[in-house]
């Protein structure tokens, strides 16, 4: 065998020793052999400086050890051996390394290049799958910083990303339909427990029962204790299932006035939650603030719960929580508030008679809102014997109220005039059809401008089911309006992520915030607008963005670590969106300041003033949203 045919064996052999490339086919292993070059590095050589890591290869350590400090993260020095890749998460996202890496030993390194890196990872699914663990890891690692800036914030408290079946302390008590509810009253008394669950032959929950029931449905009405509990139990509970966390199962709670769950495993129950073992989690917690608002006698008493929810936002944040549950519990604390706010409105209103549905648009309607977002919302109604005016004056007056009590909570006014008290937005069902029916026949500008807001409705109070049916008429319209869907499109890909050609990151020179770039015109709006046009073009009915992604790329055929990345990508961007409002990114002389201002200001960022973990983030997160596009071009804008 001619030399280099050996050397070229010996090294597959070598590598087939260890991960990822054991998995690897041989094919792309006589890939990387063909390509790396082997070098020496004697003792205390530096390899890779963290100060001038710009463009390095990857290094797979053949002989030898090499030492890896990160000075910045100020962590122990970490010892890589044989067959250990390093600095791999710089390599893959093309930044610079954070680390230092230096020869503890004389050490022989094989380097393969970028470009050459970049093609085994499009070759190789082991390989990418690898790569993306240390992006993965990256994630981690990003997301602990920002969780680090909140701690000083936050309250001593319990994490809330354990699961719910960990905070049960005894087994369920639970009885079948039929069981009288003087059985199953003794069977709580024994146990001490203020809830049973019901559950039927195969044990699965089919209903709940509390003493509240028993003094509402049992002793009020004067209900025999010999009648089956089926009678009188809630039927149809909420539930979750066991690996649920504690922060998802209070957003769903607060979203639907739970104040219990029945936890199930593999649909069979396993335990019951309730609002006590959740919200004593936290000391100023989901409980009391829905305590505040349910309390409320007026629209004054809304306001202190209102600001409440900006502090739960630090804790929660600093708990580790996710950006798409983090923004779904803002959501339906901000859904709790404007319920309270109806139940005190509605009485005097004079809508008695009036079939009305109040939806939420925009990123309200997307479940996705931020602290700084401001009203979008708008009326429909089922117009009495075809005469929509009656009807729209009534609702019109109720509508400014409750706009203006919104803004007195706390809930600013839409500059924009995006409010259920404009009455070009309280339509009748009939009418809200022909305004979509005409913005889909001709999209023009201003058509496509108002797709970016009104198409991601949902219903919020009143009558759901008329948000429901035009939800489904859309679906069933809009996947064969193709010049609409095109046009749409196209509109969606003129925001270009703000990635720079000499410098890592183009942002605005001029303007009144020179330095900074838009975290939402620029980053969260691209996922947002592509999510959306794949909805409408796949007649989903979902209205979430990271839903909608995942949905779209079944659809697409894209391979599930793909989508990940992208959702990845976007739930990073909505995250630092919330740090930035909450004052969690440091100025460049390592001072912190909360976001004032419109809203169009809390969302703008000097990204020299973020860690080198979040830069690499972020400039990995606006490359996922170039790829998004790229995906929508060809969908549907080719």
């Amino acid at each position: 065998m001619a030399a280099p045919a050996l050397i070229l064996e010996a090294t597959t052999r070598f590598l087939r020793a260890h991960e990822p490339f054991a998995r690897m086919a041989r094919r792309d292993l006589e890939f990387f052999a063909e390509r790396a070059r082997l070098a020496y590095f004697a003792t205390g050589s530096v390899i890779v400086d963290a100060a001038n890591g710009a463009n390095c290869p990857l290094y797979v350590i053949q002989r030898g050890h090499v030492r890896s400090h990160d000075p910045r993260d100020r962590v122990r020095e970490t010892v890589l051996g044989p067959g250990e890749c390093f600095p791999l998460t710089a390599a893959v996202t093309d930044t610079g390394a954070t680390a230092a890496y230096v020869a503890a030993d004389d050490t022989f390194c094989f380097q393969l290049a970028r470009t050459d890196l970049r093609a085994l990872r499009d070759a190789s699914a082991q390989f990418a799958d690898f790569c993306a663990q240390s992006l993965a890891t990256l994630v981690r690692r990003s997301l602990g910083q920002a969780h680090r800036e909140f701690s000083g914030r936050a309250l001593d408290q319990q994490t809330l990303l354990q699961p719910v079946q960990a905070l049960t302390r005894r087994p369920p008590v639970s009885c079948r339909e039929l069981t009288p509810i003087r059985a199953a009253l003794e069977r709580m008394e024994r146990a001490g427990v203020g809830t049973i669950a019901i559950i039927d032959a195969a044990g699965r929950p089919v209903g709940i029962f509390t003493l509240t029931d028993l003094l509402v449905r049992v002793v009020l009405p004067g209900v025999a204790l010999d009648t089956p509990i089926e009678a009188v139990m809630t039927p149809r509970p909420g539930a979750v299932e066991a690996e649920t966390t504690a922060q998802e199962a209070m957003a769903l709670m607060a979203a639907n006035r739970y104040h219990q769950l029945v936890i199930t495993r593999g649909g069979l129950l396993a335990g019951v939650v309730s609002e006590r073992d959740l919200f004593a989690l936290q000391r100023v917690s989901m409980q009391h603030i829905m305590e505040a608002i349910r309390g409320a006698g007026d629209v004054a008493g809304l306001r202190q719960a209102a600001a409440d929810i900006g502090t739960l936002t630090d804790n929660l944040v600093a708990q580790g929580a996710a950006a798409e549950p983090l923004t779904r519990t803002i959501a339906s604390l901000h859904d709790a508030l404007t319920h309270r706010l109806f139940e005190l409105l509605t009485p005097g209103s004079n809508l008695d008679g009036v079939e009305w549905c109040w939806l939420s648009l925009g990123s309200e309607g997307r479940h996705e809102q931020t602290i700084v977002s401001d009203q979008d919302n708008a009326l429909m109604f089922a117009a009495a014997d075809g005469d929509p005016e009656p009807d729209r004056r009534r609702l019109l007056a109720f509508a400014r109220v409750a706009n203006e009590s919104l803004a007195t909570i706390g809930v600013p006014l839409c500059p924009g005039n995006i409010m259920a008290s404009n009455p070009a937005l309280c339509l009748s069902v009939e009418e809200w059809r022909v305004r979509f029916a005409g913005w889909i026949r001709e999209p023009s500008p201003e058509a496509l401008l108002a797709a970016n807001i009104f198409f991601d409705f949902r219903a919020l109070a009143g009558r759901g089911a008329l948000a429901e049916q035009l939800r489904a008429w859309l679906s069933a319209i809009t996947p064969e309006s193709r010049l609409f869907l095109r046009l749409l499109a196209t509109n969606a890909l003129q925001a270009e992520p703000p990635l720079g050609v000499v410098r890592s990151f183009r942002t605005d020179d001029e303007g009144p915030h020179p330095g900074t770039l838009d975290l939402k015109t620029h980053g969260t709006r691209i996922f947002v607008d592509a999510a959306r046009a794949f909805a409408l073009a796949f007649g989903m009915a979902e209205t979430g963005t990271a839903a909608r992604l995942r949905l779209a790329g079944r659809r697409l055929g894209m391979e599930e670590r793909e989508g990940a990345a992208i959702v990845e990508a976007f739930h990073f961007l909505q995250l630092l969106r919330l740090r930035v409002q909450r004052g969690a990114v440091a100025d460049r002389d390592g001072s912190a300041t909360r976001a004032e201002g419109s809203s169009m200001a809390a969302n703008r960022l000097d990204p020299n003033a973020l860690n080198e973990l979040d830069q690499r983030m972020l400039k990995e997160s606006f490359r996922q949203a170039r790829a998004l596009q790229k995906m929508l071009e060809q969908t549907l804008a080719p």
